[in-house]
């Protein structure tokens, strides 16, 4: 139960994101098209200090035309593990080093339509360390209670799923 790909169109390369579009032959035999949008991968870190709270990010975001209060995460560069990413990705967005980074599994985004995997980390052991931002990447930090932030998802406000699936696998380590 596999679709057989038989030729491909590039029809797009952005800064981040490629879009191909692949002719395939259906199990039945049928011929349709898929378009696939091909990312690098990305990782998601729940960063949860001595005192159960978590260090959230507050930013636009242009595809949900709306600011978004998120964990922090970031895009995998070529050849960069998931851990050094997170680690990077967790001082540039929030300005914390987390002594302890565990991984915690992950996801697909979208399978449907686009290759991104995210993979979630717990940071724990948390020290002040930051390193520059991305310069379009204007970020709020906020630290709340890791039950607070269960809060957030329950009235929508934490609604986009690295966050929901990051922080709902952390609070069930914690015995929330």
């Amino acid at each position: 139960m596999r679709d057989k790909i038989t030729a491909t169109e590039e029809i797009y390369e952005g800064r981040i994101v490629k879009l191909d579009v692949h002719r395939v032959e259906l199990p039945d035999g049928n011929i349709t098209t898929r378009e696939v949008v091909r990312h690098p991968g990305a990782v998601a870190i729940v960063a949860v200090d001595e005192a159960q709270q978590v260090l959230l990010v507050r930013q636009y975001r242009i595809a949900a035309d709306r600011t978004m209060l998120e964990i922090p995460a970031g895009t995998l560069e070529p050849d960069e593990s998931p851990t050094v990413c997170a680690a990077r990705e967790l001082q540039e967005e929030a300005g914390y080093l987390a002594n302890t980074l565990t991984p915690i599994g992950g996801f697909f985004v979208a399978p449907g339509y686009t290759t991104e995997y995210i993979h979630l980390f717990v940071g724990t052991d948390l020290v002040e360390s930051t390193l520059p931002t991305d310069d379009d990447e204007f970020i709020e930090v906020e630290r709340v209670p890791l039950s607070t932030a269960l809060d957030f998802i329950e009235r929508g406000e934490i609604s986009d799923s690295k966050s929901i699936a990051g922080l709902l696998r952390v609070a069930r380590r914690y015995g929330l």
